[in-house]
């Protein structure tokens, strides 16, 4: 009892009051992160306290940029939505009201047999979607890996984490002397970097985070980083050992300074090996050339997230109208090109604070700055959204009959390759909702829900109106795989709870 009174003292009283705190996720150097419920909203949320949050330059930087950035980018449901900031009673900490998540990219590869070739075309096309936003905003995001894609059970991910994003808008082409201390060589971020970066070339591009998105599909093939350098050094000889070798135009094009072209032409003398072997001989060869085309030496000719888009391996999930933009620049409140004071951020951001708390609802953080084009945001709602188009897509393809139940367990979906005239059974959930019992067509299109099998009866009417159904599925089987990809259909692309449940008892959550 002790030890609760304890962990709750880590929380502010006003904390406390507007959050129902339900257990702690994790506590790191930087600060804690619980779940909870939202007392205003009844929503489930993650809250992150951020330890003295304005420490020094570097700290109120990034965590002025994490903010804004986030507060400019909530529209897309690709990105993690910061639903409320709040105030610390000592001045120097701070809460962040999260949506909260149930895992995150990195875990989930770590645990090896989760992910299937549909969940990872379907999380690399989400990623291309965030993306492709964020630079049509004109904003880089810089630091795109596994650990900062959260995940949930219906395989939907989103980009967190945008405190080292810099603005393409506010950065100064003449901003050679800037070392941007918060690009610390972190090691787990050393592994995801771009080579122009490792060399110091500050003449930041979209390429940086398309590099990046590379190496997160290289992990998702391999089931491990594939390029996980001890060092920098060590990095950009790890890279060049499995790219093409540039030409020494392309090599003269980024390396700014003698040092960096050394290394280059350094680390190209390694013996070469391919992206193909070094992901494994199971990838398709639509994954491999999407992995060639990403991670490409100089940044101008690899894809962009707008090309990749089109790309074979995620065009079975490829909507444009899904693939929302912005019609103008995202620029933060301050300059992003100068390293203010302490207070000038914590002034800065209580004001932004006290502002949009007074003026609510708000769509922009501050006039004139950013414009979001209603027409294209893409729906609010997109729970409603899940489960209308699941609803409609098993009452044309499926016999559902309902029971009523209670049960504490999310749907198990699982492959099969089994091949049977009718397979019925119990479908397992979270939500209070009527127990269904569904009977599949017989063919390979679908994925068998695991539970408990109940034999029925059937009369020779039903079995013909099976055969009928049968018959009318298996002319457009194929097809049907990806169907409703898009809409978040829930019998695609699902990460059971059974594997979940395994990564929390592994306590990797």
């Amino acid at each position: 009892m002790s030890q609760g009174k304890d962990k709750m003292s880590e929380i502010d009283d006003h904390i406390m009051k507007r959050f129902d705190i339900q257990k702690r996720l994790g506590k790191g150097a930087y600060g804690i992160v619980w779940k909870a419920i939202d007392r205003k909203t009844k929503e489930v949320v993650a809250v992150k306290k951020i330890f003295d949050a304005f420490r020094n330059q570097t700290d109120a930087q990034r965590t002025f940029r994490e903010i804004m950035f986030l507060q400019s980018f909530k529209h897309h449901p690709n990105i993690i939505k910061l639903h409320s900031i709040h105030r610390a009673a000592n001045n120097r900490d701070i809460y962040l009201g999260f949506e909260y998540m149930e895992t995150d990219l990195h875990n989930v590869i770590k645990r090896g047999n989760i992910l299937k070739d549909v969940h990872k075309r379907y999380i690399m096309y989400q990623l291309l979607k965030a993306t492709k936003y964020i630079h049509s905003g004109n904003v880089i995001h810089r630091d795109q890996k596994p650990s900062n894609v959260l995940l949930d059970t219906l395989c939907r991910c989103k980009i967190a984490d945008f405190g080292l994003a810099r603005s393409l808008t506010q950065l100064s082409d003449n901003c050679t002397n800037d070392t941007d201390p918060t690009l610390t060589d972190y090691v787990a971020t050393r592994w995801y970097r771009a080579p122009e970066i490792l060399i110091a070339n500050r003449r930041y591009t979209k390429g940086i985070d398309m590099w990046s998105l590379g190496c997160i599909l290289g992990e998702m093939l391999a089931g491990k980083p594939i390029f996980p350098g001890t060092s920098t050094v060590n990095q950009v000889e790890k890279i060049m050992a499995t790219i093409p070798t540039p030409s020494q135009e392309d090599i003269n094009l980024i390396c700014v300074s003698g040092v960096g072209s050394s290394m280059i032409k350094n680390a190209c003398t390694s013996q070469k090996v391919s992206l193909k072997s070094l992901v494994g001989g199971e990838a398709s060869s639509d994954a491999i050339d999407l992995l060639n085309k990403l991670l490409v030496f100089n940044p101008i000719k690899r894809l962009t997230a707008e090309q990749a888009l089109s790309h074979a391996y995620v065009s079975k999930f490829h909507d444009e109208s899904e693939e929302i933009e912005l019609n103008s620049s995202v620029i933060i409140p301050l300059n992003d090109d100068v390293r203010l004071s302490v207070d000038d951020y914590r002034n800065k951001l209580y004001e932004i604070m006290s502002s949009h708390h007074n003026s609510r609802p708000v769509k922009t953080l501050n006039k004139g700055v950013i414009k979001l084009n209603p027409e294209s945001l893409i729906k609010q709602d997109v729970k409603s959204k899940v489960c209308k188009d699941t609803e409609r897509y098993l009452k044309t393809r499926y016999q559902i009959k309902e029971k009523p139940y209670n049960t504490l367990s999310e749907p198990k979906l699982s492959h099969t390759q089994h091949r049977t005239k009718t397979n019925t059974a119990n479908i397992k959930s979270d939500s209070k909702i009527p127990k269904q019992y569904i009977t599949f067509p017989a063919d390979t299109s679908y994925h068998k829900v695991s539970g408990d099998t109940r034999k029925t009866v059937q009369s020779s009417s039903e079995v013909q109106t099976k055969q009928k159904v049968y018959r009318k599925r298996t002319m457009n089987s194929k097809s049907n795989i990806y169907m409703s990809f898009n809409s978040y259909n829930q019998n695609h692309g699902v990460i059971t709870q059974t594997a979940l449940m395994e990564l929390k008892a592994a306590g990797l959550r």
